[in-house]
């Protein structure tokens, strides 16, 4: 699901492909993206395919 929101599908539109009754489901998705880039690995995987 994260990846459908990297690709810009909106949170409307993914609560109504997952079929999600209540919208803070959908959003418990994006929150777990936006956790996901500050966590460590993902920010060291940046730097180095950065070439920095």
């Amino acid at each position: 699901m994260t990846t459908m929101l990297d690709a810009g599908v909106s949170l409307g539109n993914m609560q109504i492909a997952a079929r999600h009754a209540d919208p803070r489901t959908t959003m418990r998705y994006d929150r777990a993206r936006k956790n996901r880039d500050r966590h460590p690995n993902y920010i060291l995987a940046a730097h180095m395919a950065s070439g920095t």
